[in-house]
């Protein structure tokens, strides 16, 4: 098989210095490409990178997509109620999306990024039997990304080759010491990269220059216990900012846009059986019926067993055990052990 032109998003982070190292060890055409949002503290140094990693990168200014597809997104899903993870957009969107494309018309056939996951049956694969390529989840669990890839299409998938696949973080910062690979930017990645120096509801204000509206807070039994300065600073399962002195802490249980109310709850009365998801990738195409699988309501949770009755992109879970906190807007990921079968929106 011929070895295929591979482009490697570079962020000048530590992981995907060390990709773009392991990618240029097992390929003989490869160049790095950047990309900016118009959000970034400082420019990564480019030719620091080609230096080090020995090939051209290229720098692509997304900051107009990326402020269309993933900020706006962000910011409409808060003001409708919901939690969004944009994260899970941007992987989809513009990494995968228009990343990916622009990659292909500077000449890859694949990309490559840091990403701690699995991809099975890459179109790179020496011997690609089926057609169908999935997502499984990374070696380490403790940076298991497959959470924020898992809205990934096959036809994504088979064009992305993530070479950490195997690795921890801990022998990622060793491949990289030991072949002078120095990051050009600290830290670890942050889980919403444009917003940096306030808060998300700081930020929507801002942005949007809406002015917020104060409501009503009820208990689950509709008694005001308080008021709120603004909807969009709220999140289902929210503990901090609700100020109602009670016999135990409040958390957020619904968020009502008609009437401008927040509505709170004690903790144990934010378990929940069932909830309904939208916008699902399903990415299990065998001719078997799965009965059981562990479904994941945002990236810190374990898991839970669960049945999914899907209806095309829509569909019910229905779990063995009531979950705390299933929020509106956040990704619901499907799993058999390690395998991402799907994922959708939950509603």
């Amino acid at each position: 098989m011929t070895l295929p032109v591979v482009a490697v998003a570079l962020s000048g982070g530590v992981d995907s210095l060390v990709a773009g190292f392991l990618i240029k060890r097992d390929y003989k055409k490869v160049f790095g490409i950047h990309f900016t949002t118009g959000y970034e503290k400082s420019l990564t140094n480019v030719k620091t990178l080609e230096q080090q990693l020995g090939f051209p990168v290229h720098t692509i200014d997304l900051s107009q997509v990326f402020e269309q597809e993933v900020v706006q997104y962000f910011m409409d899903t808060y003001l409708d109620g919901k939690t969004p993870n944009p994260c899970v957009i941007c992987n989809k969107k513009i990494k995968f999306g228009v990343l990916l494309d622009e990659a292909r018309k500077l000449g890859a056939d694949a990309l490559a990024t840091g990403h701690y996951a699995t991809i099975v049956n890459p179109l790179v694969s020496p011997e690609r039997e089926i057609l169908q390529s999935w997502l499984e989840k990374g070696a380490d669990p403790l940076k298991d990304q497959s959470y924020f890839l898992s809205m990934l299409s096959s036809e994504q998938l088979e064009r992305i080759i993530l070479p950490l696949a195997g690795y921890s973080k801990p022998q990622v910062k060793a491949v990289a010491k030991k072949n002078n690979l120095i990051p050009t930017t600290s830290g670890e990645s942050q889980d919403i990269c444009f917003i940096q120096d306030t808060s998300f509801s700081q930020f929507i204000i801002d942005k949007k220059g809406i002015l917020p509206k104060p409501g009503n807070i009820k208990d689950f039994n509709g008694k005001i216990v308080g008021t709120h300065k603004g909807l969009h600073a709220f999140t289902i399962g929210q503990r901090r900012g609700i100020d109602c002195p009670a016999s135990e802490p409040y958390y957020v249980k619904q968020i009502d846009l008609s009437t401008n109310t927040l509505v709170v709850c004690f903790k144990n009365d934010l378990a929940a059986t069932k909830m309904q998801v939208d916008d699902i990738i399903w990415n299990y195409l065998e001719n078997k019926e799965i009965l059981t699988m562990t479904t994941k309501i945002r990236y810190a949770h374990k898991g839970a067993t669960s049945q999914l009755n899907r209806n095309g992109a829509s569909g019910q879970v229905i779990f063995d055990a009531p979950q705390l906190a299933i929020t509106p807007g956040q990704a619901a990921v499907f799993y058999r052990d390690n395998r991402v079968l799907g994922a959708g929106i939950i509603q």
